[in-house]
């Protein structure tokens, strides 16, 4: 259970369930300190560490929204770093060979739940021996399974990839394209729609193969036939020359979209970050957020653009993951109802933690550190 400041208000809570009005003792928790205190009908309480009495809770007791991920889910074989100029060589030491697992699907659920958040994936395995670990592993995150669709025909395999990571953090992937993660369809999502979440995040644009444009755009038709569900869309570069003019019967159902700058930029054939995002906008999105990297985020909703900082990293290690980190650090703060800009804050931070350490989720062990860098990225 975490708080944090912000300027109009004095604290929120991050616990849906504090808002009970029985006077019972609660326990609060931040990254320095544990403190107990009598809650008051939520209008008051004593911060121990600071020793200031706030005067006042601003909670949303319809915020901490379940959050349906779908996306790809696959086994991850890392080498860092990677010297390509003495890879010809024959062999290469590496300080670090791992074997994890990853995905954007996969790793935006983890993130999320390891943040706190109620989540539940929707992935493509194969029933192979890889399949059969990464299901191990989603269940020991404490994910919902209940979306994995299992490839028992015995004619695909599930998706491994090799990733080499150079000395600054970029990753190069060696991918399977008779793995899993190209085989995803609609018929393995449809049918998992009506009893899923209020928030759904597609994690798969431009993955599989048999999820082009019009296939999109008949998911994300049937995500939005209820008409109070948010949708948010991630997205990799286009694989067929797709341009931002065929996306648009598409993006008339997004809400939320996560492109970075060069993604952005293959899509419109402009450079510009800025108009760029308009004219995402202009292609129907409600809220584009194209992430930067080291120059942090770019947040456009209703003509008005808000740029958020970076948390300052000493040392990227390996930038996998790293958009889908933002986007679910983004997706969290929008399931807690925080503003947008507080929730381009949480996606930066939880990039941050991302970076320093090789693979997408290993990252972030526990919700602290992304919490802590959340509260010093000021706008």
């Amino acid at each position: 259970m975490f708080f944090y400041h912000e300027p109009e208000v004095d604290i929120i809570i991050f616990n849906s369930t504090i808002g009970r009005e029985d006077g019972t003792d609660c326990r609060f928790e931040d990254v320095n300190t544990v403190l107990f205190h009598k809650i008051d009908k939520c209008e008051k309480m004593i911060v121990v560490k600071n020793i200031i009495r706030v005067k006042k809770i601003i909670m949303d007791k319809t915020a901490n929204k379940k959050i349906t991920v779908i996306g790809h889910a696959n086994v991850d074989v890392m080498a860092c770093p990677v010297d390509f100029s003495k890879i010809k060589a024959g062999s290469q030491p590496m300080e670090d060979i791992l074997v994890s697992y990853g995905g954007g699907g996969l790793n935006e659920a983890v993130i999320l739940k390891r943040l706190g958040a109620d989540v539940e994936l929707v992935s493509k395995l194969a029933d192979d021996e890889a399949g059969e670990q990464i299901l191990r592993f989603i269940k020991s995150e404490g994910i919902s399974d209940k979306g994995i669709i299992m490839d028992t025909s015995g004619t695909g395999c599930t998706s491994v990839n090799v990733v080499l990571v150079d000395n600054g953090g970029e990753r190069y992937f060696l991918t399977n394209p008779g793995g899993s993660n190209r085989k995803m369809e609609n018929q393995d999502i449809e049918p998992l729609l009506d009893t899923g979440s209020d928030m759904v995040s597609f994690a798969a644009m431009f993955v599989s193969p048999l999820l082009d444009i019009g296939a999109l755009g008949d998911i994300f038709k049937v995500i939005k036939a209820r008409p109070d569900r948010i949708l948010a869309v991630d997205m990799t570069k286009p694989k067929n020359g797709e341009t931002l003019e065929d996306l648009k019967e598409c993006l008339q159902y997004v809400d939320y979209i996560f492109p970075n700058e060069e993604e952005a930029s293959m899509l419109t054939g402009i450079s510009d970050v800025y108009e760029n995002a308009r004219l995402f906008a202009d292609a129907g999105v409600k809220c584009v957020i194209i992430t930067r990297g080291k120059n942090g985020c770019l947040i456009f909703k209703d003509g008005k653009c808000t740029e958020i900082p970076p948390y300052p990293v000493e040392r990227v290690v390996d930038t996998t993951g790293a958009g889908d980190a933002f986007a679910a650090g983004f997706l969290y703060g929008l399931s807690r109802g925080l503003s947008l800009e507080a929730c381009g804050r949480f996606g930066n931070a939880a990039a941050s933690c991302v970076v320093e350490g090789l693979g997408a989720s290993y990252g972030i062990s526990a919700p602290q550190e992304v919490f802590k860098r959340f509260e010093e990225i000021t706008v």
